[in-house]
C-alpha cells in the first residue's frame, strides 16, 4: 500500500514538473503578447496624441494670423476715419451744422475710450448756439443724447470692475448754503482698500447745464486710525467722461463723477471708483504705480500658494 503511494506521489511530481514547464512557456507566449500589443497601442496613441496636437498648434497659429489680420485692417479703417472726420472739422466753412453733428457721433461712438472728446463738443455746441438754424435745439439735444449715451456705456465698464453710488442732488438747496451744498458721503472699497468720498456743490450754472464740485477722500493707512485726505475741485457737465475725465488716486485707482441729468431744478449724479487699467489709453500708470500693484498682487498669491502646497503635500 505504501508503495502505491508512493508511486502515486511520483507520478504526479513529474506531471507537475512538466506542467510547469509548459505553464512558464504559456505565461512567457502571453506576456509577450499582450506586451507587443501594449506597446504597439501606446505607440498608435502617442502617434495620434502628436498628430491631434500639431493639428492643435496648426490651428492656433491660423487663428492668431487672422486676427492679427483683422486687427490691422480695423486699424486702418478707423485710421482712415479719424482722419476724414477731423479733417471736416479743420476745413474752413466746411459743411452743414446737420453734417457737423454727425461727425461728432461718429467720433464718439468710435472714438470716446481714447480721445478727450470735450473741447470738439463745446467747440460744436457753442457754434450751434450762436447761429440762427431753426433746427438748433434739434442739434442741442442730439449732442447731449449722444454726450449720455457715452457716459452710460463707459459706466457700464467701470460698473464691472469697480463700485458707485448713485445721488440727486435739489439744486434749490444750494440757495440755503452759500457755502457750499455738502452731498451725503460715500463709503467704498475697491481692492480691499477702503475709501470715504465727500461732495460739496459748489456752483449750478443752469445754462451750461455744469456743476463744480469740492471732492474730499479720506483713506485710511493704518489700524492707529491714521487717515490720508485729499481734496479737488472741478466742473461737471454732460461732456465729461468718466474714463478721460477722472481723478487720480494712489494704487493706481481713479474716481470719477458723471452728470446723467440736469432738470426741473434737480441734478442726478453718479460717483465711479475703479481701477486705474480701465481708464482711457491716454491715461498710463506711473511706473511707481505698476510696481506697487505687482507687489500688492504676489502678497496676495503667496498665502494661496502655501495653502495649496500644503493641500498637495
Amino acid at each position: 500500500m505504501a508503495e502505491e503511494q508512493r508511486d502515486l506521489w511520483g507520478r504526479l511530481s513529474l506531471m507537475l514538473q512538466a506542467g510547469g514547464g509548459l505553464f512558464t512557456a504559456v505565461t512567457v507566449a502571453v506576456i509577450g503578447f499582450f506586451g507587443s500589443s501594449y506597446l504597439k497601442t501606446k505607440e498608435l496613441a502617442d502617434t495620434e496624441s502628436r498628430e491631434r496636437m500639431q493639428a492643435y498648434e496648426t490651428n492656433v497659429r491660423i487663428y492668431t494670423e487672422l486676427m492679427s489680420k483683422r486687427e490691422e485692417a480695423e486699424s486702418a479703417l478707423r485710421k482712415d476715419m479719424f482722419v476724414s472726420i477731423i479733417q471736416s472739422f479743420l476745413r474752413p466753412g466746411s459743411g452743414s451744422m446737420d453734417e457737423k453733428v454727425l461727425n461728432l457721433e461718429l467720433l464718439s461712438y468710435n472714438f470716446h475710450e481714447s480721445l478727450n472728446l470735450k473741447p470738439l463738443f463745446v467747440y460744436l455746441e457753442k457754434q450751434v448756439q450762436a447761429s440762427t438754424d431753426a433746427r438748433k435745439k434739434g442739434y442741442i439735444d442730439r449732442l447731449y443724447t449722444v454726450a449720455t449715451e457715452i457716459s452710460r456705456k463707459q459706466m457700464l465698464v467701470l460698473e464691472s470692475a469697480g463700485a458707485k453710488v448713485d445721488r440727486m442732488i435739489d439744486l434749490g438747496d444750494l440757495k440755503d448754503n452759500p457755502g457750499g451744498l455738502t452731498i451725503e458721503p460715500a463709503k467704498m472699497m475697491l481692492d480691499s482698500i477702503p475709501r470715504t468720498f465727500q461732495l460739496v456743490l459748489l456752483e449750478a450754472d443752469t445754462r451750461t447745464k455744469n456743476l463744480r464740485f469740492r471732492l474730499e477722500i479720506r483713506t485710511p493707512l493704518d489700524t492707529a486710525g491714521t487717515v490720508e485726505t485729499n481734496s479737488a475741485e472741478f466742473w461737471v457737465g454732460y461732456f465729461d467722461f468718466p474714463m478721460i475725465d477722472n481723478t487720480r488716486l494712489t494704487h493706481d485707482q481713479r474716481c470719477a463723477v458723471v452728470l446723467n441729468a440736469f432738470e426741473d431744478g434737480a441734478a442726478d449724479i453718479t460717483l465711479s471708483y475703479f481701477p486705474g487699467s480701465y481708464a482711457s489709453l491716454k491715461e498710463k500708470p506711473y511706473y511707481s504705480e505698476v510696481v506697487e500693484s505687482l507687489m500688492r498682487t504676489n502678497a496676495q498669491m503667496s498665502p494661496r500658494m502655501g495653502k495649496a502646497v500644503g493641500a498637495g503635500e
